[in-house]
């Protein structure tokens, strides 16, 4: 077994289901001890001695100070932080966006990222080391997806300016941007209201151009994008800071 994570302790958000969660598993299977985040009693599902499962809503900065305090309170520090939260909640065109659609979109994928990196940093600082993985996605050249799109184009300029403020002070930052991931279907969905004939026209309209997009003319798996973000986190990527990596067979972003 690959023990890249022994002795490391590493607090992933969205870990309820889909990417979040098998990163977790596999965390724990590569000896670090987890902490689990989600705003979903879902994360409960994730148990062991190795984990601390954490219920908050990380659009609010309160609650992502509370998980960074708990999670160095429970294991005495703070390795590696994997920011997972986000997601579009609407595909359409942006001018069919309500403007409260367009600050929900950019609260959900902004946001958490923007207040876990500032809540972990003094924990990683004092410790004079530390890895952040930014989940972002390739979707900052897309369609349908204005708002999102902003959000993560958000998180790739956070991916790259942290790092440069915290190289030297021996923290790392990195991003992946996934692009089409094959999963099982969301058991809490991001956005609960049934679609319309035109809005599920609008959806597949993404999943065709997902699909020319990539070289390899398929979505990915769970795993695919889960290793690299294990990669980034580990101390395989010692040398690699400030790069945001498209993980989307072939597709740049």
């Amino acid at each position: 077994m690959n023990n890249r994570f022994a002795n490391k302790v590493a607090l992933v958000t969205g870990a309820a289901q889909g990417i979040g969660r098998r990163v977790c598993e596999r965390l724990l299977e590569e000896g670090a001890q987890v902490i689990a985040v989600d705003r979903s009693e879902l994360v409960h599902e994730l148990q062991g001695e190795s984990v601390l499962s954490l219920i908050a809503d990380l659009e609010q900065y309160a609650d992502c100070a509370r998980v960074m305090s708990a999670a160095v309170d429970a294991f005495g520090r703070l390795d590696v932080l994997v920011n997972n939260v986000g997601g579009t909640i609407w595909a359409k065109p942006f001018e069919h966006y309500e403007v409260e659609q367009i600050e929900a979109e950019v609260r959900r994928s902004l946001f958490p990222t923007l207040w876990c990196c500032h809540a972990a940093l003094p924990y990683m600082l004092k410790q004079g080391r530390g890895a952040i993985v930014n989940v972002s996605s390739i979707a900052t050249r897309s369609l349908n997806r204005v708002p999102y799109g902003a959000a993560k184009g958000g998180i790739n300029a956070l991916t790259a300016c942290l790092a440069f403020e915290n190289a030297e002070r021996g923290i790392r930052v990195n991003a992946t941007a996934p692009g089409g991931t094959e999963a099982p279907p969301r058991r809490i969905p991001r956005n609960a209201a049934e679609q319309s004939a035109q809005e599920q026209a609008w959806y597949q309209e993404i999943v065709a151009q997902t699909l020319d997009s990539s070289l390899m003319k398929r979505y990915g798996t769970i795993d695919e994008q889960v290793g690299a973000i294990l990669f980034l986190a580990s101390d395989d990527a010692s040398y690699i800071t400030g790069v945001t990596l498209p993980v989307g067979g072939g597709d740049l972003g």
